[in-house]
């Protein structure tokens, strides 16, 4: 058996090392890491078997060739990071090419001298400058024209031609011209790559080495025509050979083979983003592919099993990951975050409980373990299949790979697509597992400079009686409605709810009330609302369940802190909460009504535990309608919207709630509508109860804040939709809404397209200072961009 050489292992050590002080220096994508670390892996296990069947080990010039194949590999990872649209660092690239070009004449005259030149050293010299050549055709190709790539295709092509016209192989004279030739190719490439001369110049000394290129591999093909042998037709001798198999087990043989090929291609080519997943997607040559199968094809007997198994295993997982994105993507309009979303699993869980029962929510639990469990299995068994498939047929595989190689050349140079954003020459998986290590990076980075940032409140040491003082005497009231987005106001599609909007504003309007309205760039879309509950309360861009913690680790003041320090009782109404809630008391909330507490024995609406207008119901009956009270601030979250908008609640009598049983006896619109119009009658029922709540139950000292928290999944809105949400502000006391007016919002409860956009986190220290004013106006808000 084949074992690998310390010489080759030392020439990867030293690969390795290279790409990663290009990484440090240069930096170095995904596609680069990949092409130089499977371009070293080929390089150390084709070299190593080459000298275990030589049964020799590398001598001086071949140490010199290795050398240069580092620094191909090198080239190949910079070239390979260009294909994919990242900045090519010339000088560097030159410098790299230049060195490894002299080597070629130092490796010959080393031979020589030494007495070292064997039949393994040329052909391990010759495929390093095949491949140098042909990385730096790829590279020039948009410069120069995409014909260039023949210089680097064609002793690859001449190659392929001698595994069908057999006439073609074998060994060829010694001839200086093929080294002149060889040795011109790589300069010209070198000049064109430097961009030293005009790109039209480059051009023609292009062409010009094409022509020798052609003369040159022409002569060798008629060489070989020439002195082609005739072999006597002989007729074989008949001899017992072993019971043939049975037919169906052939035919099955070959079916698991395809199947396995099938499965390992679209586990790779699936995209994970929903927009990109149409079947001509997976009409892609995945580089990553090609890399295993090169590997495989490489390695000797007793580690392919074990490494298939691992890839197998790791590919399984790619495929939970990517069907995680596709989630998420679907859902929140985000790739999953390998690093905190695992924590969302139990909020998946409470999710479905709320929406079809517990019995429902289990199953689905089950069948998702079982479908993990089955896609590592099948990847596993497809890639050992894959293996013996290829060790079995090592020739026939390795020509398909070569013409597969070539393929993705042509296509990563020529950028290829059958479907917009997705390359035929696909390196995605490489781009997704780059991501998903930066996005963990990052998080660990983030961990510690939020924490500081956290420490920075302007208002953690203001005066409480300093704090509010325009406001003193109202009760404010901030109700959270569930997906209520601007597309749910400045869509055509939704124009429903904008003449909700229009109609309650002259509803409003005729009990005295005025009305402002804008928009905020909420942290999160399509699920999430704590975060976006966090960052508006807390003036902190929080938009990960990280810094949720961290936040909640810390004494940082909220506009709950700050209402309750100035002297107002504070209030909690969160009716989707079935659980312990430390957070009230980090918000500063004195009272605080979760589903249990607030007393309903109504129905459910789909996830909504109950009706948002029997929350604002409980809440005013429990906090607002006495006299002998202090001002309230609350904080309401109103769920009636939460998808999945099946179960819409009628607006009742307010005097005929209850305990919520009336809605027993209520007409529910179960929809079996598309979703977007059961988003649409859920938005227009919350907006209308609390349009009504306020002429009901309204009166000078109330100011009340509707505010969405995200906008709805993708599903509704499509996938480029922004994260901006609408606010309102509704008072009677014009002196309330003449204190705002520096904010620029304009009349109404319909933001006009052109309304001011804030982020979400400038809102508290907005607030604050515009009814603290006698305190000094805190720093601006300085955060990670939108």
């Amino acid at each position: 058996m084949a074992t690998v050489r310390s010489g080759p292992l030392i020439g990867l050590s030293i690969q390795i090392a290279l790409l990663v002080g290009l990484a440090e220096a240069v930096g170095l994508g995904p596609a680069g890491w990949l092409a130089g670390l499977a371009y070293g892996l080929v390089v150390c296990l084709a070299l190593s078997r080459g000298l275990h069947q030589a049964a020799t080990d590398l001598g001086p010039a071949d140490r010199v060739t290795l050398t240069r194949a580092v620094l191909v590999g090198a080239v190949t990872a910079l070239v390979a990071d260009g294909l994919t649209g990242r900045p090519v660092p010339v000088e560097l690239l030159t410098a790299l090419t230049t060195v490894a070009l002299s080597l070629d004449a130092v490796d010959g005259y080393v031979a020589r001298r030494t007495g070292t030149a064997s039949t393994l050293g040329a052909r391990f010299d010759m495929e390093v400058d095949s491949v140098l050549v042909a990385v730096l055709s790829l590279h020039v190709a948009p410069m120069v024209g995409h014909w260039v790539l023949i210089l680097g295709a064609m002793r690859y092509a001449y190659l392929a031609a001698g595994w069908v016209l057999p006439w073609l192989r074998g060994p060829l004279p010694p001839r200086y011209w093929r080294k002149v030739v060889a040795a011109a190719l790589g300069v010209v490439l070198l000049v064109v790559t430097s961009r030293l001369l005009p790109t039209a110049v480059g051009g023609v000394l292009a062409l010009a080495v094409l022509v020798l290129q052609l003369e040159s591999f022409g002569r060798d093909v008629v060489w070989r025509w020439q002195r082609r042998a005739v072999r006597p037709v002989t007729t074989p001798v008949e001899r017992p050979g072993p019971e043939p198999l049975a037919g169906w087990r052939r035919k099955a043989r070959w079916v698991s083979a395809a199947l396995a090929v099938l499965l390992v291609l679209a586990a790779l080519a699936v995209p994970r983003q929903p927009g990109h997943l149409v079947p001509a997607a997976l009409l892609r040559i995945p580089l990553e592919g090609l890399a295993l199968a090169a590997v495989l094809l490489a390695l000797p007997p007793r580690a392919r099993r074990p490494v298939a198994a691992l890839a197998g295993a790791l590919l399984g997982l790619l495929v939970v990951v990517k069907v995680a994105d596709l989630g998420f993507g679907s859902t929140l309009g985000r790739p999953f975050d390998v690093a905190l979303d695992w924590r969302l699993l139990d909020e998946t869980f409470a999710f479905l409980r709320a929406s079809v029962g517990r019995a429902g929510a289990v199953a689905a639990a089950i069948a998702a373990g079982l479908l993990a469990a089955a896609l590592l299995a099948v990847t596993t068994w497809a890639v050992l299949r894959l293996s013996r498939l290829l060790t079995g047929h090592p020739d026939g595989s390795r020509r398909v790979l070569a013409g597969l190689v070539a393929l993705w050349l042509a296509a990563a140079a020529t950028g290829v697509r059958l479907v917009p954003g997705v390359p035929v020459a696909d390196a995605a998986t490489t781009a997704l597992v780059g991501a998903h290590a930066r996005q963990v990076q990052e998080r660990l980075r983030d961990r510690s400079t939020f924490a500081d940032t956290v420490n920075v409140d302007p208002y953690r040491f203001a005066p409480d009686d300093r704090l509010l003082t325009a406001l003193r005497g109202k009760d404010v009231l901030v109700a959270f409605v569930e997906s209520y987005g601007r597309d749910a106001v400045r869509e055509p599609e939704f124009a429903d709810i904008g003449e909700v909007l229009d109609e309650g504003q002259r509803r409003l309007s005729a009990a005295g009330f005025g009305t402002r309205s804008a928009f905020l760039t909420s942290p999160t879309t399509g699920g999430g609302s704590w975060l976006a509950h966090a960052t508006l309360l807390s003036g902190l861009w929080v938009d990960n369940d990280q810094r949720h913690r961290t936040l909640l680790a810390s004494d940082r003041t909220t506009l709950g802190d700050a209402f309750q320090r100035a002297g107002w009782r504070t209030v909690g109404v969160m009716p989707a909460v079935n659980q312990p809630w430390p957070e009230g008391a980090f918000y500063g909330y004195e009272q605080f009504y979760d589903e249990y507490s607030l007393g309903y024995r109504g129905p459910r609406f789909s996830f909504a535990s109950m009706p948002d207008q029997y929350t604002l119901s409980v809440l005013h009956q429990q906090e607002l309608a006495g006299t002998d009270r202090r001002p309230v601030m609350a904080e309401l979250a109103l769920i009636s919207s939460h998808s999945p908008w099946t179960h819409i609640p009628k607006l009742v009598g307010w005097d005929a709630l209850g305990d919520g049983r009336v809605f027993h006896d209520t007409t529910t619109r179960s929809t079996s509508e598309q979703p977007r119009a059961g988003y649409r009658r859920s938005i227009e029922y919350t907006l209308d109860t609390l349009i009504s709540y306020v002429q009901r139950y309204g009166d000078d000292e109330l100011v009340l804040i509707m505010v969405g928290d995200h906008q709805p999944a993708p599903v509704v809105t499509g996938p480029d939709a922004s994260r901006d949400v609408p606010i309102h502000l509704v008072a009677r006391d014009r002196a309330v809404l003449e204190r705002i007016s520096g904010w620029g919002w304009p009349d109404g409860l319909r933001p006009a397209s052109d309304a001011p956009v804030w982020r979400m986190d400038e809102f508290r220290d907005r607030f604050l200072a515009t009814f603290s004013p006698t305190l000094a106006p805190p720093p601006p808000v300085t955060g990670p961009p939108r």
